[in-house]
């Protein structure tokens, strides 16, 4: 079953009096469960393909759904809400609020969809010992190594249950077995049924998905099973 669909994306920008064309009609399915690497040089379209799922940018032609809503024909607010509700995003930099705990960095995106403060505790809770770190409730991101940094990143991105988890090169930072521990935690998500989602220029990281779509001056090269 299709939960992602790109039909013939084009994405351009404007920088200065130069077009910039990111993506060049681009087709892409993407079924509920998969887990797909998505790999491709610097500057190839990889994050603004990444943008294009994860419902942060619209195209400038062509047609992107996501769980058969139209991202084109949505309003701002309505993509907040979708990505919130289907999405959850792990990044490279881990992107967490250095003032905050790990259990207030996870409890975050909760609060944003109105959730008590005693469920959205619990859940912190919950996800933080899925990642290993039951220990760690208290810590703030400075008392944490990168790859702990990162599993909170990912118990942030489960907060509400997304059906998707896009990953923006997840081990960029980390050192090689910290990142297999990584890849590990997204392949048990994967098999507990999330739909996996990962820019990687790491060919080993690649390995652990089910298929590779490889993109090129905003041209996808193929999409073939790994």
């Amino acid at each position: 079953m299709a939960l992602i669909q790109l039909d013939a994306v084009i994405k351009t920008y404007e920088m200065g009096e130069t077009t910039v064309k990111a993506l060049r009609g681009t087709d892409l399915t993407i079924d509920e469960g998969e887990f797909i690497a998505i790999m491709g040089p610097s500057g190839s379209g990889k994050s603004t393909l990444m943008n294009m799922i994860g419902a942060l940018d619209k195209p400038t032609d062509g047609n992107v759904t996501v769980e058969d809503q139209d991202i084109g024909e949505l309003t701002r607010s309505e993509l907040a809400v979708l990505r919130s509700r289907i999405v959850g995003f792990v990044f490279q930099q881990f992107n967490l609020i250095s003032t905050m705990t790990a259990m207030e960095n996870v409890a975050l995106p909760m609060l944003f969809r109105g959730v008590s403060r005693k469920e959205r505790h619990d859940r912190a809770k919950k996800l933080l010992d899925r990642v290993e770190l039951g220990d760690r409730y208290t810590h703030t991101p400075q008392e944490l190594s990168g790859g702990q940094q990162q599993r909170v990143s990912i118990a942030r991105a489960l907060a509400n249950d997304p059906d998707i988890v896009l990953a923006d090169e997840p081990t960029g930072n980390l050192d090689t077995d910290t990142g297999d521990r990584v890849m590990d935690l997204l392949t048990e998500l994967n098999e507990d049924g999330k739909t996996i989602i990962m820019v990687t220029h790491d060919p080993h990281d690649a390995e652990y998905a089910d298929r590779i779509v490889e993109i090129q001056d905003g041209v996808i090269k193929n999409g073939d099973e790994s």
